[in-house]
């Protein structure tokens, strides 16, 4: 969980005096989410997606983002409720010593002290909020557990379907990483224009090739948005690049650089980094690759399911969605 959220997310589950004369969101089998407790979350939920309230200007988004807010609440208050059912208990010691990690993490006792008492909110507060947060946690990954029991392992004929179905999308292609500078040249420039062009790269070549380092060069030089990451490209397989620039590139040993290329956008000077030949995934491999896939497809069902369980068994009122 990211430190800068910590705090108001421990509001999320405060003792209901705290919210009392508040405005009602939901009410989880009587209990009640207030206005004020999906405020503080959906802000902290948008935040943590790298967003603002203030850039969300359809309202159809800004329902379903404040609904899928309000759904995390109502999941959370129905985790510590069953946790409660389940006699789930964690100990004093469990808690205090993912309290002290918290303060240690925010800077110290006074940082962490501060932060509570800007927050509104006082240490025996957040050692609840933590006693219930890993108390849901716990509850969670047993029903999650147990739900994975009923699935059962992934069976070995569905196993197989997949792996024949997708094997060639499981073998890698050969790749190659490249960087490049790149000169523009408009298009329907003249001669004297292409060539102007041509010259400054093979003054740019000859200064590289004193020594200069290419990704720094193409920082300066290249007319070409990869110019801010040196010119790189990352990794592409055939088929991804302009043909001249591709069959120049893949001509490359790693490490050399090739003569001035010219393409529909200008000339490129390219520079090999690495190249990864093209490897076939062996059946065994591919199988093993099918289940643990497949296994990991079972574990997203069953946290889905185990959530969607809880809400079909227990008694949800949302009032925010009137």
């Amino acid at each position: 969980m990211k430190l800068y959220i910590v705090l108001v997310l421990f509001a999320l589950w405060v003792p209901m005096a705290f919210c009392s004369n508040e405005p009602v969101a939901a009410r989880v089998n009587g209990e009640e989410i207030s206005q004020l407790r999906l405020e503080r979350y959906f802000a902290e939920y948008l935040e943590d997606q790298g967003r603002a309230v203030a850039s969300i200007r359809s309202p159809s988004a800004y329902k379903k983002l404040r609904t899928a807010a309000l759904d995390a609440l109502i999941d959370k208050e129905l985790l510590w409720q069953e946790a409660l059912k389940r006699g789930v208990v964690i100990s004093d010691a469990t808690v205090h010593n993912q309290v002290e990690q918290t303060r240690q993490a925010m800077g110290g006792a006074q940082v962490f002290a501060r932060r509570l008492e800007d927050a509104g909110f006082d240490e025996a507060a957040y050692i609840e909020y933590t006693r219930r947060d890993l108390a849901a946690q716990q509850v969670f990954a047993q029903l999650n557990k147990e739900q994975i029991s009923k699935a059962g392992e992934p069976d070995e004929q569905q196993v197989r379907a997949f792996f024949e179905e997708h094997r060639a999308e499981m073998s890698r292609p050969e790749e190659i990483q490249a960087s490049h500078i790149l000169i523009k040249v408009p298009q329907g420039a003249d001669a004297s224009t292409v060539a102007s062009a041509r010259l400054r790269l093979e003054a740019i070549r000859k200064k590289i090739g004193q020594g200069a380092d290419f990704q720094s060069v193409a920082r300066t030089d290249s007319e070409d948005a990869s110019s801010s990451q040196g010119g790189d490209l990352g990794y592409f397989p055939r088929g991804r690049m302009m043909p001249e620039f591709e069959a120049a590139a893949f001509a490359l040993a790693p490490g050399a650089i090739s003569e001035p290329v010219r393409t529909a956008v200008g000339w490129h000077l390219i520079y090999l980094q690495n190249r990864m030949e093209a490897s076939d995934v062996s059946e065994e491999q591919g199988l093993d690759m099918v289940r643990a896939y497949l296994a990991r497809q079972k574990q997203v069902q069953a946290r889905l399911q185990v959530l969607a369980q809880l809400r079909s068994s227990n008694r949800i009122e949302r009032i925010d969605d009137d």
